[in-house]
């Protein structure tokens, strides 16, 4: 079966005015739109296109959830868990009786949330620690600009090498009067020099007095050419910061956060799931595809999924549900049962009985399996 499905985009504050509408075709808006969800997560389930009902009565569970999103100020500051941190989180939630859609519950469910985000638009977000030499440097110079530099000495102190960059940022969350000190030195070193700095400039002007200022010079700044992705494992602390993108999960809702957000921050369940070691950027390389397009596969025994993206022709076989979703031109879609004529702005579901999907057009085409 390929079944035509639909959803409306969701209006998180830090989302972009209009850009997913923009993205898919759509009349514009000047809403805030920040994601658009494709899969039966009930946190928003697709609908069937055209009728009052939802995909989940179509298929109970899949392996994934595919997004749009669309972030016009920075995301929250987060890691999540791996699956045995989650099923130990969530078990242990329910026994100490806090309720599941509680503002302080941390394990919404049993499940892991590794993530994959190709960048549709220019793309930028913090993501994984970087050297401790390299976060040492750029804090120093901020301070030393200022004639503060033994301000923010307790912060050089705990970087002490790659494997321990991590016991910085947990010790900048847990905050005190140290911590206050140096998150306004560099907030001031900021308004001083805001065009060294442009993204934490942005990130201290929505967040003002936030540790999270601070541990942003902690992370990878990384921005990501059109079609460039980046692939966040368990642990992984991240946060983006701008632009519109595809991104492929888990479907789980387990976000441990540790800064620049109004929402629950539990700093020791961060610090117990924080991949705390300096790695390079996690930057994911796509493999070329037949036909001319490219698939996003993690090298993750935790993940049950891929995303390729088709420009031309590709012949996909199924092991299980997947979704596509067109970005741009038009693409005819047969299976081993149907077929189905999609253009931009369509989304559908193929079912495992159509085996292997002949695709052929011209444009973008996602298909998360």
């Amino acid at each position: 079966m390929l079944l035509p499905i639909e959803n409306a985009p969701r209006d998180y504050a830090w989302g972009r005015r209009g850009a997913i509408s923009a993205l898919l075709g759509r009349p514009a808006t000047d809403a805030v739109e920040a994601e658009l969800w494709l899969g039966v997560h009930p946190g928003s389930p697709a609908r069937v296109a055209g009728e009052d009902r939802s995909l989940s009565d179509v298929v109970s569970r899949l392996p994934f959830l595919l997004k749009v999103l669309a972030a016009g100020s920075p995301l929250s500051l987060q890691a999540h868990p791996d699956a045995d941190q989650a099923r130990e989180g969530f078990e242990r939630e329910n026994e100490i009786g806090i309720a599941v859609d509680a503002g302080e519950r941390n394990y919404k469910d049993p499940f892991p949330k590794p993530e994959l985000m190709v960048a549709v638009t220019r793309f930028e977000a913090l993501s994984g620690f970087r050297p401790a030499t390299e976060a040492s440097a750029a804090i120093a110079s901020l301070a030393a600009a200022l004639g503060a530099g033994d301000v923010v000495l307790p912060l050089l102190g705990r970087l002490i090498d790659d494997a321990t960059v991590g016991d910085a940022l947990v010790w900048l969350l847990e905050g005190g009067a140290e911590v206050d000190a140096i998150v306004e030195t560099i907030a001031r070193g900021l308004r001083e020099r805001p065009d060294d700095l442009d993204y934490l400039a942005r990130i201290a002007d929505r967040y003002p007095g936030d540790p999270g200022i601070a541990g942003a010079l902690l992370l990878h700044h990384v921005v990501l050419a059109p079609g460039e992705a980046l692939y966040l494992p368990a642990g992984n602390v991240h946060a983006y910061l701008d632009g519109v993108g595809i991104e492929l999960m888990t479907p789980s809702d387990n976000v441990l956060r540790g800064g620049l957000t109004a929402k629950h921050v539990d700093v020791p369940e961060l610090a117990r799931v924080l991949d705390r070691a300096a790695r390079p950027v996690p930057t994911l390389e796509a493999v070329p595809m037949d036909g001319g397009g490219l698939l996003y596969a993690p090298d993750d025994p935790q993940v049950a999924f891929s995303l390729a993206r088709i420009g031309s022709r590709a012949s996909l076989p199924l092991s299980g549900p997947a979704i596509a979703l067109c970005t741009d031109g038009a693409f005819s879609v047969r299976g081993a049962v149907s077929a189905i004529e999609v253009a931009r702005g369509d989304a559908i579901l193929a079912t495992t009985e159509e085996g292997v999907l002949e695709i052929s057009g011209a444009g973008a085409l996602y298909l998360a399996r």
